[in-house]
């Protein structure tokens, strides 16, 4: 009852000063629309789009299995509960207000107008930005996008955070973290190269989901403190559904990558092919790694290893050459795998599912390759090998502002909620687990 209080609230408040807001943002918006429209609806686009937006949804319940799988079977259901209550709580959320703030407008080059509040000005039968897709399609795809980016934030805070404190946590940084992020990368604002102020590229997420969701995972362990000793496991419960829900991933992915150009052209290929061969060379990275390290490779090895390599190759997959996409692979993997082990010993910080260890760092690695090896052939903006320094330095000061602003906002969103409601499981619960402390339901008989 008090969880859905407090996100009633925030919904509320949030509907209403778009409210308060919309007939001046919205008159204006829709005068600049008039004259800009100028995207002619190709149908195939929108169809692939469509079938995008439907496996990066899938992406949602495969993160769900994976983590899952991955913790204890006493935190199995409320994982579940997490991520599925997380991706709608976010999208609504986005639908609202969070697309407006990412694509309408700019103040300042950090954060959009109201232009497109509750929806209004977004059509679903043609297009107000110039693309070959409507615009409610587009809100639809980069919703998907949100959620997603939410879920995966949830891992760092596994078989502690309470329900409800995560999801008015995720109500909060979807709008004061995430749409600036989208904004300021995506829609023109400070760190797009077609905003004129950084040089930098970011084709499907390497800062706005990865480096965003893995240092905003470090700010919310930060607050929560550790997992007892006693929870603390190393050892996943259940292979086959980390595996599932990994496998899930790696299909979510062609449409997280490849749905980012919004079309089917020759950049798809492009972009599909860089995908796969990045993460199937990161696969065999992580595995040679482990086998020098361990002695072995496990599945949950090699599912960490393909992961590593679809993170990094996001930012970068529709701006390298194959060959290139096989060394970001497996440069990730080794620096994701012992990223993973610095955070797990020494960092002092329990990001449970190593959220930071495979997005954080995969992401700032993938956005530095991309100012290493974006090719001529592929952008007007190349790297370092094409003599790009200006992308090069630019991918450098967008990842240090990504990093300082999404812990620094995120941290505060936490330390707040904490003031007024208790954030995190007693001992007692922890141990016993979320699924039945929080939720009565135990994901096995």
């Amino acid at each position: 009852m008090k969880l859905g209080i407090m996100i009633a609230v925030v919904v509320v408040a949030i509907a209403s000063v778009s409210l308060f807001l919309l007939p001046e943002a919205s008159a204006e918006t829709a005068e600049i629309l008039a004259d800009d429209a100028s995207g002619v609806l190709d149908h195939t686009d929108m169809t692939w789009v469509l079938v995008a937006t439907t496996l990066v949804f899938m992406m949602a319940p495969a993160l769900a299995l994976f983590y899952g799988g991955m913790l204890r079977k006493q935190s199995m259901t409320s994982t579940i509960a997490q991520c599925i209550m997380g991706v709608a709580l976010v999208f609504v959320i986005w639908a609202f207000i969070g697309y407006s703030l990412a694509f309408s407008g700019d103040i300042g080059g950090f954060i959009g107008d109201l232009g497109f509040a509750l929806m209004h000005n977004v059509p679903y039968d043609s297009s107000s930005l110039g693309l070959t897709i409507p615009d409610m399609e587009f809100l639809m795809f980069q919703g998907m996008f949100a959620g997603v980016t939410a879920c995966i934030v949830i891992g760092a805070s596994a078989e502690r955070a309470r329900f409800s404190a995560i999801m008015l946590f995720l109500a909060l940084w979807s709008v004061l973290v995430y749409a600036p992020m989208a904004h300021m990368v995506w829609g023109g604002g400070l760190l797009s190269t077609a905003g004129g102020h950084i040089v930098s590229l970011d084709y499907a997420g390497g800062m706005v989901v990865h480096i965003c969701a893995g240092i905003t995972g470090v700010a919310i362990a930060m607050v929560l403190g550790k997992r007892s000793s006693r929870t603390i496991k190393d050892r996943p419960h259940s292979i086959p559904w980390m595996y599932l829900g990994a496998i899930l991933l790696w299909l979510g992915w062609i449409g997280f990558n490849g749905g980012s150009g919004l079309a089917v052209n020759e950049t798809l290929v492009i972009v599909i092919a860089t995908t796969i061969i990045s993460s199937m060379v990161a696969m065999l990275a992580w595995g040679a790694m482990q086998v020098l390290h361990a002695g072995r490779v496990s599945v949950s090895g090699m599912c960490a290893g393909f992961l590593s390599g679809l993170v990094a190759i996001t930012p970068a997959c529709a701006f390298v050459s194959p060959a290139s996409a096989a060394f970001i692979g497996a440069t990730a993997a080794i620096v994701c795998y012992f990223g993973v082990i610095f955070m797990r010993k020494r960092s002092g910080v329990d990001d449970a599912l190593d959220v930071f260890g495979i997005h954080g760092i995969g992401g700032i690695w993938g956005a530095i390759a991309t100012g290493i090896f974006a090719s001529s052939m592929l952008t007007d903006t190349p790297g370092l090998i094409d003599g790009g320094v200006d992308l090069f330095v630019g991918q450098l000061a967008a990842i240090g502002f990504t990093l300082a602003y999404c812990f620094t906002v995120s941290f505060v969103i936490m330390k707040a909620i904490s003031l007024v409601m208790r954030i995190r499981y007693t001992e007692d619960e922890e141990l016993i687990g979320g699924d039945i402390a929080e939720h009565g339901e135990s994901a096995y008989n």
